[in-house]
């Protein structure tokens, strides 16, 4: 019997798994929780073997959720199950300590298989997932963007014009066109819509 713990900030969503996994023979649903802390909280008292892990929730989310059971010592496996598959999504929760990254369209076959398998400590990721990461490993080794180029992207993504973003940041027009020729060539863009587009997945920019 596999003990499960569903994090999810949607009880609709909760709801459909506790709906999914209960008549299906060899898992036990222990509780849920609506966030990040109330998964720790949970965990740690009910002691599941695989938590299926949100991300993106109110409060605590579900990489520093993962963070903060991985630091406790807790030996639950940790299946992330979400709707993004980002790089700035997939690789934090990896390196936290996430066992597995199923997006929630996954058939449920497959979210079987999932679970069994991180409670086997196995590694399981959906085949979006795994091409981004392959093709990660396959690209060649990215520059980093300067402090300069990254306030210069800022800007533009907060709707700076060139003339703009010179005057805020002190520099002439000449060097800020060419932070952002620098900025798009570390990021492969050829437009600055694509360089904001790119530095937000990458997680180099944050929305306000």
């Amino acid at each position: 019997m596999i003990t499960l713990l569903i994090t999810d900030d949607h009880p609709v969503v909760r709801d459909g798994l506790r709906g999914i996994f209960t008549p299906e023979h060899g898992f036990e649903v222990l509780g849920e929780a609506a966030d990040g802390a109330e998964a720790v909280e949970l965990a740690e008292r009910l002691r599941p073997d695989v938590v299926l892990m949100d991300l993106r929730m109110p409060g605590l989310d579900g990489t520093a959720a993962i963070t903060e059971l991985a630091r406790r010592g807790n030996p639950a496996k940790v299946l992330v199950l979400t709707t993004y598959d980002t790089d700035s999504d997939v690789l934090p929760a990896i390196e936290a300590g996430a066992t597995g990254y199923l997006l929630k369209d996954s058939p449920k076959e497959d979210l079987f298989r999932g679970v069994r398998a991180a409670a086997r400590g196995e590694s399981v990721l959906s085949p979006a997932v795994a091409s981004r990461m392959m093709a990660q490993l396959r690209a060649p080794a990215r520059e980093p963007l300067s402090g300069r180029e990254l306030e210069v992207l800022g800007l533009v993504a907060r709707g700076s014009t060139n003339k703009e973003a010179a005057a805020k940041l002190f520099i002439s027009e000449a060097t800020v066109k060419t932070h952002l020729l620098h900025a798009y060539a570390k990021l492969g863009v050829k437009d600055r819509a694509a360089a904001v587009a790119v530095a937000y997945e990458r997680g180099l920019l944050t929305p306000r």
